[in-house]
């Protein structure tokens, strides 16, 4: 076993290496340090630069919404001035953490923004605002650069979640992605730093400390939205404070006293394996998945069933619905719906997700307006639905855990199911490049010029040419109109 006095020898020796190379924080911080954008194959910076394109469209659509005013009036109060800009405000600024916890609460605004399926976290909330807080204090960034620590972040947050054991993490009640996201955004920010491997170890030491974010807040607080923007946030400061030369824990992952692996899971068998295996080869960058839905991410199977069954059966004939659940799913998204309902609960509750799949047809942006959520016919129907724990679900491979099957039992005793293992969106049924420019594109028509909107579509998609990241941000700070206004 290592010693501190061996680690600080070592240190002496060579202060811009990490202090054990075979460890998984030494080899994770190793490869941030080392990787350069040409080490990454061409598809995957190709795709990376969609994720980055559907990151900054629900940036745009929630930056006016009415919880994202708020937000913002409640921060800026405290904070007034400083280099952090914000999206679709029209020059607003705030001190740059602020900054990055704002501009992640509007890209997780309105649940439209990209998740991980097996290790559930929204990567463009974490580490889009904490690479534009950056910017202003690390000089010219060049989109080739900017591209590079979305990779980074991409890579790292998904890998160190399956360290812990993923999907786990929600079932336990922790907010997943605040818990995995102080480190991608460290690794992101860290990268626009230029951190050399052994401040990159300080800096996954320092974020993984802030770790946070309890699952609660998914009910009626607004705080949900907010709370990747806690983890974009400390993660910039890690890698800010590593720069300095500020000295974070050493080997967190490994420490089996206080390590972030042995604290978050606890009695929970944690793989540190998953940190670093097959690193640079198998690319987390493409099973981020985008949304097809408004909706929490676990729910998009149900929603994808229940929009498969509608022209099979006559909704206002509908006895019953029953909904079968893998765990986290259910303990996400299976608790029951009670009048009145925020959109934060709507979009996070399986039967209304589903009910208003049935009745509309789609689970878009209108149907989490209060006018809609409060509307009869959805909670005639909701009235009518039963969620289950399905456990044989939770028996299937790992990539097959967001399995979900839909019944409804129609007034003529008539039955239809449909099961669905993999969601639009997800897996084999990832969109596509140009399915997610479309998306783009439909969000961001409502809300700015249509000459602003290829403007920035143009740019992110050419990101390696961009001489310097601040034209992009010249684009994203001006006034947008409210998406539901």
């Amino acid at each position: 076993m290592r010693t501190a006095k061996a680690d600080a020898h070592s240190s002496l020796q060579n202060p811009r290496a990490v202090t054990d190379p075979h460890g998984p924080t030494g080899r994770l911080a190793t490869w941030l340090a080392a990787t350069r954008i040409e080490d990454v194959p061409s598809s995957v910076r190709e795709h990376a630069k969609y994720l980055i394109l559907d990151g900054v469209a629900c940036a745009l659509v929630g930056a006016q919404l009415p919880v994202s005013r708020k937000g913002v009036e409640g921060i800026t109060a405290l904070d007034e001035v400083g280099k952090g800009v914000l999206i679709g405000w029209g020059g607003r600024t705030t001190s740059s953490s602020s900054a990055a916890m704002l501009n992640s609460s509007f890209i997780q605004g309105f649940e439209l923004d990209d998740y991980h399926p097996l290790a559930p976290l929204h990567s463009n909330a974490i580490v889009l605002p904490a690479m534009l807080a950056a910017v202003p204090h690390v000089g010219p960034v060049d989109g080739a650069r900017f591209l590079l620590g979305a990779i980074l972040g991409y890579e790292t947050g998904p890998r160190v979640g399956m360290a812990l054991g993923g999907l786990d993490m929600l079932s336990r009640g922790w907010h997943s992605g605040v818990v995995f996201g102080t480190l991608a955004a460290a690794a992101s920010a860290g990268c626009l730093y230029g951190l050399n491997a052994a401040q990159f170890e300080d800096a996954l030491g320092s974020a993984a400390t802030q770790s946070c974010g309890l699952m609660s807040a998914q009910f009626e607080s607004m705080v949900k939205r907010m709370q990747h923007g806690f983890a974009s946030r400390n993660g910039l400061t890690a890698a800010a404070l590593a720069a300095v030369g500020y000295v974070g824990i050493k080997r967190v992952f490994e420490r089996e006293y206080g390590g972030w692996l042995s604290v978050f899971g606890e009695g929970h068998h944690p793989d540190a394996s998953q940190i670093y295996a097959n690193l640079g080869e198998e690319w987390e960058t493409d099973r981020i998945a985008v949304k097809a839905y408004a909706a929490m991410g676990l729910l998009h199977a149900a929603i994808g069933a229940a929009l498969e069954l509608r022209p099979e059966v006559k909704v206002g004939e509908i006895e019953q619905v029953d909904i079968f659940m893998p765990e986290a799913a259910y303990g996400h998204g299976g608790w029951k719906a009670v009048r009145p309902l925020e959109p934060i609960g709507a979009q996070m509750n399986v039967a209304y997700a589903v009910a208003a799949a049935l009745l509309d047809g789609q689970v878009l942006v209108e149907q989490f307006s209060e006018k809609r959520i409060n509307k009869d016919d959805v909670w005639g129907l909701i009235g009518r639905t039963r969620t289950y724990h399905d456990k044989d679900y939770d028996k299937l491979p790992v990539g097959e855990r967001e399995t979900t099957r839909v019944s409804i039992i129609s007034k003529d005793g008539s039955k239809r199911s449909k099961v669905v293992a993999h969601p639009r969106g997800a897996g084999p049924r990832a969109l596509t490049n140009d399915e997610i420019l479309d998306k783009y594109r439909s969000l961001t028509r409502p809300i700015v010029s249509v000459d602003r909107q290829s403007a920035i579509e143009n740019m992110v998609l050419n990101l390696e040419s961009v001489r310097d990241i601040s034209s992009l941000v010249d684009l994203l700070t001006p006034n947008v109109r409210s998406a539901i206004e």
